[in-house]
């Protein structure tokens, strides 16, 4: 585990700690999946390369059917050399006479492929039986929680551990509570990864998979389909020796509420981290509204982490219930969900700013709805119609800097250090930067002195950047923004260093 070590913590349970001092951007794990294969809740994909693939209401698939199972399998993926991730289940369905009908849900599910990632979990416990015992059996599937939803654990064991046992012929190697334990292993451990042509999988590692919760984590996870899907675990900020490696299972720019359902639903904890427990968000205010009765005042929880907690206002004392908070929050949420259904265009983009402008009487500015406009915007400007990067005016060019900059603010506490969603807001942020500089040299605005002194801006948030993306997959998004990063790094460097001292 290269700088960590297996621990055992009275509210964490089994989780890793560091086994001594690391710099941050050390790798602290580094680790093979156990298992990996389709998403729970999948459409039909190929069962080597994931990529969709449509069957017709008959179940005709257009060829893209395994020679020797009939199970899904494009084209592509046909040639012998390309079918190891299928080569498992395929003799099992073969032997057993199986065969796959091609049905989907209404909402594009196909519930037959759910028995996939369970069915190479339980085959690889059989191949590599040490691993099994000492890393995969320990993990956590809390099967009383997920007992209570009925509903879904009826539909597992019948899709699942009824399929694999019965029509499948697995009686005997392997019981209904083992397959059910499988099944809660990966839906409570299990991390979501893209193929090199970005398909999602989910993939299974035993000690990545421990990690303590946090909502201001202090590790950040790349995982390498170029290499076997090997996830790699780094350190976002400088840790001590014996400090407790903890990740966020949880999207660090969601609200509280938000991110305890998800969790609760999800994982089935209760998250007691300093962010949570904290009704300002730690200072950021990022779930306050604006309080109705004063000009002053913010609305926060009384007790955050509690459903239905009263909502009060530290100025004035004015309360309202959370179901009332619950509902002007949806109701925003809707609105905001409107805009991002529309095409990506000038019209998106101004109705964004439009919401933004609205929600200003309502939220405070730091808000996670406002937030997410904010992310929305900065995606767009530059990049839709009428609001290309060469037709922005001086006046865009600062309002898109603003809006990044904003968002990096709240992720210097959120995602402190080497995340990768602030590597991607850097990176953002250094083209109207650059743009700006060279205008105001044009129009005579900004001296030489000053202009490179805004290059050379530019070109540290490039290079911090590239610092974080660098050990990233190359096929990968943030791999690929690492290569035009370190492009346009290079190019603007070059033209600093033209610059010489003729412009002092």
């Amino acid at each position: 585990m290269l700088k960590a070590r297996l621990e055992y913590d009275a509210v964490y349970g089994r989780c890793l700690a560091t086994s001594e001092a690391v710099q941050r951007g050390d790798i602290v794990v580094e680790e093979l999946p156990f298992a990996y294969g389709p998403k729970r809740d999948s459409g039909i994909v190929c069962l080597a390369c994931y990529r969709f693939l449509h069957f017709g209401e008959d179940g005709d698939g257009d060829g893209d059917r395994c020679e020797i199972c009939d199970w899904p399998l494009c084209g592509n993926c046909a040639d012998a050399e390309h079918q190891d991730d299928h080569r498992g289940e395929c003799e099992v369905f073969a032997m057993a006479r199986v065969t796959f009908a091609g049905n989907v849900s209404d909402d594009g599910a196909c519930p037959q492929l759910d028995c996939i990632t369970p069915l190479r979990v339980l085959l690889a416990k059989e191949s590599q039986p040490e691993r099994w015992l000492n890393e995969v059996a320990p993990m956590e599937h809390h099967e009383q929680a997920r007992r209570e939803n009925a509903d879904v654990w009826h539909a597992d064991r019948v899709n699942i551990a009824q399929y694999l046992r019965g029509p499948c012929k697995l009686a005997e190697r392997f019981s209904e509570e083992l397959i059910m334990q499988v099944v809660g292993v990966l839906e409570v451990n299990a991390f979501e990864a893209r193929t090199t042509h970005g398909y999602p999988i989910r993939c299974l590692y035993p000690y990545t998979g421990i990690l303590a919760h946090n909502c201001v984590p202090n590790t950040a996870r790349s995982i390498h389909p170029s290499e076997g899907y090997k996830i790699r675990l780094r350190a976002m900020v400088d840790l001590e020796e014996g400090q407790q490696l903890q990740h966020s299972y949880t999207y660090t720019l969601d609200g509280t509420t938000q991110r305890q359902t998800h969790l609760r639903e999800g994982k089935f904890f209760d998250c007691t981290c300093e962010r949570c427990l904290d009704a300002s968000e730690l200072q950021t205010h990022f779930s306050s509204l604006k309080c109705g009765q004063c000009t002053e005042g913010w609305l926060l929880p009384k007790q955050p982490t509690v459903v239905e907690s009263s909502w009060n206002c530290r100025a004035c004392d004015y309360s309202t219930s959370s179901a009332e908070v619950r509902q002007i929050v949806s109701a925003l949420q809707a609105e905001v969900n409107a805009v991002q259904s529309l095409e990506m265009g000038a019209k998106r983009l101004e109705e964004a700013e439009r919401l933004l402008r609205k929600y200003k009487s309502l939220l405070h500015p730091s808000h996670y709805i406002a937030t997410g406009l904010r992310q929305l915007l900065i995606e767009m400007y530059g990049r839709v119609k009428g609001y290309e990067m060469v037709q922005l005016s001086d006046q865009l060019l600062e309002r898109k800097a603003e809006l990044c900059r904003e968002v990096l603010r709240l992720l210097n506490v959120f995602e402190p250090g080497l995340s990768r969603t602030r590597a991607m807001n850097l990176y953002e942020l250094h083209v109207p930067l650059v743009l700006l500089a060279k205008s105001g040299f044009i129009s005579s605005r900004l001296n030489g002195g000053e202009l490179r002194g805004r290059l050379v801006e530019a070109i540290d948030l490039l290079k911090e950047c590239v610092e974080i993306l660098q050990n990233e997959d190359h096929s990968s998004q943030e791999g690929i923004l690492c290569g035009v990063a370190k492009q346009a790094l290079q190019q603007l460097s070059v033209s600093v260093e033209g610059l010489g001292n003729d412009l002092d």
